[in-house]
């Protein structure tokens, strides 16, 4: 075959499977081409580029010439207008996502791991919508005095352009309603060009926390706080600065500006089952690393065990500290650096962010002595989830199971027990 041109050249294509990040993948002549917004069975019209070199290219979708069995319309205008970045799976049918994610974890697995494994059951949201308690927004200037800043998220298919967003069919209402609050009340967010900011619910109220500018005077933070009745704790993140408390947040309130599962739903559901399966080992002492809030931690204390929670946030560890019951601690710091001291340990439990373990943090559960009973680890992605796998020789895959934390999105929860080959 002639190597396809720079230029984008139309193909029909045919799509086998989905890619870890949402994207269709078919192949042409042995190269494999990534289109978004497809299914797997769908044989489509699709803009490929490709410099007649690289094994792989990219296709943006035509048109659909015959739509797989498991297609259906979006119901959202943003997905299907604006090229909405922030869902990916819109146009599966919800038992196809689910089936796509198993998948997609079991491949990592093979590919990354060289772990042979069977295709994990993925636990599915009681919600597919309307279910996240935190939505993160870019903010642009309107024009327009009287609410100066426009919110939007940003398109799949141009990075830099952000549409304005007048729903989000995953937020939870009470997120939309307070931001709806917060850019009537605008004008008292800090100057700048560009901002952005994320309102998360709390169990009373919300919070919010605002990211750019270089000034946000305490006048304009009581105003905005008095426009937004909901709003029970504000963080200020300067250009080129640290996060500061700007409003709230004290007395025992909820970490608001830290990590936390945006699905309570299904955040239950995978909480029950890593407690129940920690609990399974019968331990005296557990090291709960990335421990967020603490309420693994907290849980597993309740029951009985001494829990040493290690977390570089330094809110939620407060808040876990103040949970905790003796002789179970909250540890502030980086987990790489404060594991070897809190080892050894009869379980650990790792759920890291996106990016997952440094190296050495495997290093330090191969050298302590004796070694844990199990490593339970939590991971949003499949694909540093197996990297951190293939840095434990020794250890063999007792449980793998999945969770779908983010349903519309190529994005899944992953519970992997771990247990030393020799057990």
């Amino acid at each position: 075959m002639t190597p396809l041109a720079a230029a984008p050249v139309v193909r029909t294509l045919h799509i086998d499977r989905l890619a870890a990040g949402g994207d269709g993948v078919a192949r042409d002549d042995g190269l494999v081409v990534f289109v978004p917004r497809t299914a797997p069975g769908d044989v489509v019209e699709a803009a490929v580029a490709h410099d007649g070199k690289a094994r792989f290219a990219r296709g943006a979708l035509v048109r659909v010439l015959d739509p797989s069995a498991a297609r259906v319309a979006p119901p959202c205008a943003h997905y299907v207008h604006d090229g909405c970045g922030g869902c990916q799976l819109q146009h599966l049918s919800y038992p196809a996502q689910v089936h796509a994610k198993a998948a997609i974890v079991a491949d990592a697995f093979r590919r990354i791991a060289r772990r042979e494994v069977h295709v994990p059951t993925v636990h599915a949201a009681p919600h597919p919508w309307h279910y996240r308690r935190k939505l993160t927004l870019a903010l642009r200037p309107s024009g327009r005095p009287t609410e100066p800043w426009r919110a939007g998220l940003h398109a799949h298919d141009a990075p830099d352009r952000v549409f304005t967003l007048t729903d989000c069919a995953l937020a939870e209402p009470a997120v939309m309603d307070a931001w709806r609050a917060i850019l009537r009340a605008g004008r008292h967010l800090p100057d700048a060009s560009a901002l952005r900011a994320a309102v998360r619910r709390l169990d009373e109220g919300v919070a919010l926390v605002v990211e750019g500018g270089d000034a946000w005077t305490e006048a304009d933070v009581a105003a905005l706080a008095a426009a937004v009745p909901d709003l029970r704790a504000a963080w200020w993140v300067p250009a080129g600065g640290r996060r500061r408390l700007v409003f709230g947040g004290r007395g025992g309130a909820e970490p608001g500006a830290s990590f936390v599962q945006v699905n309570p739903a299904m955040h239950e559901v995978l909480l029950a089952d890593v407690v129940a399966r920690v609990l399974g080992h019968a331990p005296r002492t557990v090291v709960d690393a990335y421990a967020g809030a603490g309420d693994a931690a907290v849980a597993l204390a309740r029951a009985g065990v001494r829990v040493t929670a290690l977390e570089a946030d330094a809110d939620a560890v407060t808040h876990a500290a103040a949970r905790l019951p003796d002789p179970s601690e909250a540890r502030l710091g980086l987990v790489e650096r404060l594991l070897p001291d809190a080892l050894p340990a009869d379980v650990v439990l790792l759920n890291p962010p996106r990016a997952g373990c440094d190296a050495a943090v495997p290093a330090a559960l191969a050298a302590a002595r004796p070694r844990p009973r199990a490593v339970l680890y939590v991971s949003c992605d499949p694909a540093t989830l197996a990297r951190d796998v293939a840095r434990l020789p020794g250890w063999r895959i007792a449980h793998l199971a999945c969770y779908d934390m983010f349903p519309q999105t190529a994005h899944v929860e992953t519970l992997c027990e771990l247990v030393p080959e020799a057990a």
